[in-house]
């Protein structure tokens, strides 16, 4: 079996590891914070705003049940790619859109976002970045939202399950 990863930042990433664990062909997803010059920072540290790391979420999918396109429709559709000091309500540099791509996949993600692009009213300012040391986040918030079924999400996840299904994604 044959597995692929990539890391995203699409505002806090309780929502976002909460969407993608829907994904039949996600088979494991960690939330950690990635991009910063802070050597294992802890979730307070990222909110201070003074790490440079970015809230985001390593999903490890297998590309021969998913396709990397299909992997980034979810991540597009989930945020808004063109807000540039966060998402929703969670404002911050931590919480900006992001994807840490290895090289194999960086131009298909760069020929996706050219090709998506006037969709959008405004830029998008989804960075595309080389792949940094990922740090897990601390335990309560792996699977958060499982957890804590009323906590606070920026993405509506009903919403998400609608799209995944109507679009013939296999869900677990």
């Amino acid at each position: 079996m044959s597995h692929e990863k990539i890391i995203l930042g699409a505002g806090c990433f309780w929502g976002v590891q909460a969407a993608f664990e829907l994904l039949s062909a996600v088979k494991k997803t960690r939330v950690g914070y990635c991009g910063g010059v802070t050597e294992n920072p802890n979730y307070e540290e990222v909110c201070s705003k003074t790490t440079g790391h970015f809230e985001v979420v390593e999903i490890d999918f297998d590309p021969n049940e998913i396709t990397l396109q299909k992997i980034l429709d979810l991540f597009f559709k989930i945020h808004n790619p063109t807000q540039t000091n966060g998402q929703a309500n969670d404002i911050g540099p931590q919480y900006l859109s992001v994807i840490f791509s290895n090289k194999n996949q960086r131009q298909e993600i760069l020929d996706y976002i050219n090709q998506i692009s006037s969709a959008y009213k405004s830029p998008i300012a989804t960075k595309v970045l080389d792949p940094e040391k990922f740090y897990t986040a601390e335990e309560y918030h792996q699977d958060y939202l499982k957890k804590n079924p009323m906590g606070y999400c920026h993405i509506n996840l009903p919403r998400v399950k609608e799209f995944l299904e109507i679009s013939g994604y296999r869900l677990k």
